[in-house]
């Protein structure tokens, strides 16, 4: 049986932290330059910028990644378990 059938189930919170922040200011780059350049809106670069994002394209990933001239995992980090679980 699939896990997606009918209703959906709640989502628990990722553990995916995006770094465009830090790679943007390492190339001196704004979000609307990385937008322009890449081919990606500014609001859907925000989303991942600011850690809203639930999913990417591979498309979106690519572009970001080849106009800033990094690799996906400069990109994106997973944060263990048991540091998502502490209170901030």
């Amino acid at each position: 049986m699939s896990r997606r059938s009918g209703a959906e189930e709640p989502t628990a919170p990722h553990r995916v932290v995006s770094h465009l922040d830090v790679l943007l200011e390492e190339r001196g780059m704004t979000l609307a330059q990385l937008a322009q350049e890449a081919g990606v809106t500014v609001a859907n670069l925000s989303v991942l910028k600011n850690n809203r994002a639930r999913a990417i394209r591979f498309s979106t990933l690519t572009a970001v990644c080849d106009v800033l001239g990094c690799q996906p995992g400069d990109l994106l980090r997973v944060v263990p378990r048991e540091a998502a679980a502490r209170p901030d």
